[in-house]
């Protein structure tokens, strides 16, 4: 069966053929062996090593420059550049680039970050912050996958609680909903000593 792994090219890897605008291009075993392996791992750094070890296998125990001769072939086979899809990243390795699927959501902020705050209430109230939540009037809404706005928010917090003193944890949106700012700190005289946490996406 085949599967399309980049632009006009599909792959079938119980047959080990693949095809060009449905047209079979025919690819020795080592050049198959690289497509196959650097395809399923996509935007994924591969080493020269991993590639021996996977692709060559026992035969070959040294690259003396064999990789690069194969896929330059591959390259030329598929009519591919040398950066796209698979870049070669001098001295680390080659990535199979893919231009990958975003699934927008609209997430309702203040309902989405009161979650997030009463799921995180114990390990705020042990270190004994106050949390506040702070959203603009103009702006209550965002664009983006929900799992990856929750994991910013944790990964913060979890950096944020091990220093945090006593005083006031603030979640606050911006106008220009390009990032959110974390904030926690003691209140001193009517003066809030800011630690700010910044994160963009």
């Amino acid at each position: 069966m085949y599967i399309t792994i980049t632009d006009h090219i599909e792959l079938d890897r119980d047959q080990r053929s693949v095809r060009k605008d449905g047209q079979e291009i025919h690819l020795t075993g080592l050049e198959y062996g690289l497509l196959d392996y650097l395809s399923a791992r996509p935007n994924r750094i591969c080493t020269r090593q991993m590639l021996l070890d996977h692709v060559w296998g026992d035969r070959f125990q040294y690259d003396t420059g064999t990789i690069d001769v194969h896929l330059n072939a591959l390259r030329r086979k598929l009519g591919w550049g040398n950066k796209e899809p698979i870049e070669t990243i001098r001295g680390v390795g080659f990535v199979f680039h893919v231009e990958q699927k975003i699934t927008h959501y609209t997430i309702d902020l203040q309902a989405f970050l009161t979650d997030w705050l009463r799921s995180r209430e114990t390990e705020i109230s042990v270190k004994g912050l106050v949390a506040q939540l702070h959203l603009t009037p103009f702006v209550n809404e965002i664009t983006i996958e929900p799992k990856a706005l929750r994991l910013m928010l944790d990964s913060v917090l979890t950096a944020l609680l091990p220093s945090a003193q006593p005083g006031v944890l603030q979640l606050c949106s911006k106008l220009t909903m390009q990032y959110f700012i974390l904030f926690a700190g003691p209140e001193r005289h009517n003066q809030r000593v800011a630690y700010p946490y910044l994160w963009g996406f």
